[in-house]
């Protein structure tokens, strides 16, 4: 099976190019044009990596950005965008972008940085359990039973927290075991 990448950028002919280099790399490849579509594609398609350019014309690629990040996704995203401003890169960086290329570059470089990216992603997920209660740190899902259980970001940082800390959390919910000096 090979690994799916979401490219998203306004231009269409940078789009077929960089689709074409991407396919004869032997990589799976959806496209969409704006931040919206872009969104909604990695909804439906849980791509593997996403090529996202800054400047599109609905909701710009910081804004995509931020938006996966806040949903609490960790799949890697290469900012690919004419800015080359420290400030922009910066930005970009911060936004959530695992990496930044500025427009012109070599098409080897573009697949020299998706490789090393999803290398990244190759790493054995980090399992945390409790009872039925399954919790994958790097994809920041979780299972009860066979029950996919939604979290925000916020609830699975600190599910996250808990689970990495089991004998404080249950230290502390057992009033048996609290002292109250007040």
């Amino acid at each position: 099976m090979s690994e799916a990448v979401l490219l998203v950028d306004d231009d269409a002919a940078i789009r077929r190019m960089l689709a074409r280099t991407l396919v004869a790399e032997g990589y799976d490849v959806g496209v969409e044009s704006g931040g919206g579509g872009a969104l909604a594609a990695i909804e439906r398609s849980a791509p593997d990596l996403v090529v996202l350019d800054i400047g599109l014309p609905d909701l710009d690629g910081l804004a995509v950005c931020r938006r996966l990040r806040g949903k609490g996704l960790a799949l890697p995203i290469l900012m690919l965008t004419a800015r080359d401003a420290v400030s922009d890169r910066v930005a970009g960086l911060d936004a959530g972008a695992d990496d930044y290329l500025v427009k012109p570059f070599a098409p080897e470089e573009l697949l020299a940085r998706v490789r090393a990216l999803l290398r990244r992603g190759d790493a054995p997920p980090e399992l945390l359990t409790f009872g039925d209660l399954a919790f994958d740190a790097h994809s920041r899902t979780a299972r009860r039973g066979d029950v996919d259980v939604p979290l925000s970001a916020r609830e699975a940082d600190l599910l996250e927290l808990l689970l990495r800390n089991p004998r404080r959390a249950a230290a502390s919910a057992d009033p048996a075991l609290t002292t109250n000096d007040a």
